[in-house]
């Protein structure tokens, strides 16, 4: 039996089994150990790298490196074991789509491509300074697995023209205009707690909120509570809920405003005569 402690990242699990393949150690006999549990009576994790390899899709590492990402631990058996397969006579294992283990393998990427969409949503920058004429923004986030290298593409394309940092207990992520760096995770306590900003998300939110299309349930599984510490428009969410009946009956007891006239615009004319 092979005793394999628990891979950091998606880099260090290729290297590992790029050396179990090379050894033909079947999944059946490996036994993957949580780092904490690592004693000196495990075997090692540094194993082999040179000799050839069969090639498996580009397809299976795209998706072993996200599911990498995932809290749990619980993949990098399920990859090797699918590693395994496919470089075993089982080309074809991504294309069976009730086998357990690719079932599995797919709702983890499932469970991480909503964590992503969570963090694209719910991150919330703070000002924190300026300098070179380039304002400084630190946000805070905590998402449900290790997902923030994934989220750089995103963040760097959609907040290019300020430098900022994105705090997890992970990884922190930091853009300065030029390049993304990544540091060791932190407590939430070097995050900042608010500024101006905050006033303008929750006159945003105060402005977008409907009474008459409220559905709380809804709202809570897009928005759920968890996110609602770090968001400066929670503050008032309950405030909104708890009036929304008596805004909708305003709404229906006080008529529309009357329609406003069409401008007089000779090329609307011209449109309209078209028709």
């Amino acid at each position: 039996m092979r005793t394999i402690t628990h891979p950091k990242n998606f880099k260090e699990w290729r290297e590992v089994s790029r050396g179990l393949l090379l050894e033909e150690i079947p999944p059946a006999q490996i036994l993957w150990q949580e780092r904490e549990q690592y004693s000196l009576f495990a075997t090692p994790s540094s194993l082999p790298k040179t000799g050839t390899l069969p090639k498996v899709s580009q397809a299976f590492l795209d998706l072993a490196h996200t599911v990498a990402c995932h809290r749990s631990d619980e993949q990098w058996a399920l990859l090797y074991s699918m590693l395994w397969r496919l470089t075993h006579g089982e080309k074809h294992l991504l294309s069976l789509a009730t086998d357990s283990e690719v079932l599995r393998v797919r709702a983890m990427a499932k469970h991480i491509s909503r964590d992503i969409h969570k963090m694209h949503a719910f991150v919330r920058f703070r000002k924190v300074g300026e300098e070179n004429d380039r304002e400084q923004f630190v946000a805070w986030f905590e998402p449900d697995h290790r997902i923030i290298r994934l989220t750089a593409a995103f963040f760097r394309k959609r907040f290019t023209g300020m430098d900022w940092s994105i705090l997890t207990p992970d990884d922190c992520m930091h853009w300065d205009g030029e390049k993304i760096h990544f540091t060791a995770g932190v407590e939430q306590s070097q995050a900042p707690d608010s500024d101006a900003q905050d006033k303008l998300w929750k006159t945003y939110y105060r402005n977008i909120f409907n009474p008459a299309r409220l559905k709380v349930k809804a709202m809570q599984s897009e928005m759920p509570k968890k996110y609602w510490k770090n968001l400066p428009e929670a503050e008032i969410i309950e405030e909104l809920i708890a009036s929304s009946s008596d805004t909708t009956q305003n709404m229906l007891e006080n008529p529309a405003s009357p329609e406003k006239p069409a401008p007089q615009n000779a090329y609307l004319k011209k449109l309209q005569q078209l028709d």
